[in-house]
């Protein structure tokens, strides 16, 4: 097997396992309880929370402990929703190719009340950082940017866009799941206010995730209960969770450097040979996008098609996002980059992991191929398209 999706989730590390599984074993008291036992848990609890902030650059006080990406998405914006509404700040910038998590908060937002701009970004895939600026208004509360797309793979200039808002004093929240453990990122030098992040994204465990908050951004509670987590989460933590979280990151930060130039490689590779296939195109820039990420539309095949037959073949991949993996509507990523609706129906998301080699490349570039020209060999839409019925877009 190839696993190929590993945008929806990675394989834990071996060393995350190990971490959890002893702790699961050992240490597994209560780490707001008075006891020893519970206190060893407390001390391994704040040392996950120290070495989770080394890795983006910040100080343990600001990251708080969730249940994943969603969870820190919703809690960030709704937090900054709050801080606005109380100053009588009512407007949100964000785009239109955002994760669901960060896409359902704001329309929820929008039906109490607020205004909410989504921003184009253009057939590359790439928000345009002026853009931004000039969307800011005197009521705008909070941008909210995703640091690469999910689906595509694009890298957004998360710097630049940071410093506006840092110079319009705007809260700057980034969905940062795709991207942290795969790129290097450093919340302060990139005047990052708020980011979410989720393990099982960077060979953690599922269901543990973190929100990074600058001091002085003042966190709204989602859940209620114990003073968990200096009362912004409430519920006992989940410890081996949490330290295989930074078991996981730790070693992906320590090896993103290396990771980074062999799968960009490989990518490329594959990028280049998927390209050979007639009416194909890239989506989303060639550059400007995670190491990992390949995501194709093929003109005159259905994607769910080419998934099933892949995966007869042994390669594991997707269509866009888990997250929306059982609806029949095109993927909003691949609509919001102006790719039409017919096409959108016909879209491949790769995304490798290290485990990749270049043999695997080359029966990835080999299978699809193949499993391309065979479905357009009965496709009626493949049949107008050849005759001239009707035109190719790609």
């Amino acid at each position: 097997m190839i696993y190929a999706d590993n945008a929806a989730t990675t394989k834990m590390s071996d060393a995350a396992v190990n971490t959890m599984i002893s702790l699961m074993n050992s240490d597994w008291g209560n780490p707001s309880s008075l006891y020893a036992h519970g206190q060893k848990a407390k001390e391994i609890l704040e040392k996950s929370r120290e070495d989770i902030a080394a890795a983006i650059g910040t100080k343990p006080q600001e990251i708080i402990f969730t249940s994943g990406g969603s969870e820190a998405d919703n809690q960030a914006i709704l937090s900054a929703a709050a801080i606005g509404k109380a100053k009588g700040k009512t407007h949100i910038i964000s785009t239109a190719f955002e994760h669901h998590a960060v896409l359902h908060t704001l329309k929820k937002l929008e039906r109490e009340g607020f205004e909410i701009t989504l921003l184009d970004v253009h057939s590359n895939g790439v928000v345009l950082p002026e853009e931004v600026e000039t969307s800011i208004k005197g009521d705008t509360c909070l941008v909210t940017v995703m640091y690469a797309n999910n689906e595509i793979g694009t890298i957004q200039p998360i710097k630049e866009i940071g410093e506006i808002c840092r110079k319009k004093n705007v809260l700057f929240h980034t969905d940062a799941v795709q991207a942290v453990g795969h790129i290097p990122i450093n919340v302060c030098e990139e005047n990052i206010d708020m980011l979410s992040s989720s393990a099982h994204k960077f060979h953690g465990p599922k269901g543990v995730g973190f929100l990074y908050a600058k001091t002085g951004v003042k966190l709204s509670s989602l859940i209620e209960g114990g003073a968990q987590e200096r009362g912004k989460r409430a519920g006992t933590e989940n410890v081996p969770a949490i330290a295989a979280t930074a078991t996981a990151l730790a070693e992906a930060v320590k090896n993103i450097e290396r990771n980074s130039a062999r799968l960009s490689k490989i990518r490329n590779k594959i990028i280049d040979g998927l390209s050979k296939i007639p009416h194909s195109a890239l989506n989303g820039d060639k550059e400007r996008r995670l190491p990992g990420n390949i995501n194709f539309c093929f003109e005159g095949i259905e994607g769910e098609s080419l998934l099933l037959l892949l995966d007869d073949k042994g390669i594991c991949a997707s269509s866009g996002s888990a997250c929306t993996s059982g609806a029949l509507d095109p993927s909003h990523v691949l609509l919001a980059i102006g790719r039409p609706h017919d096409v959108a129906h016909g879209s491949l998301r790769l995304s490798i992991g290290e485990d990749i080699t270049e043999k695997d490349a080359d029966y990835i570039i080999r299978s699809v191929t193949e499993v391309a020209e065979y479905l357009r060999s009965f496709s009626p839409l493949w049949k107008d398209l050849n005759s001239g019925k009707k035109k190719f877009i790609l």
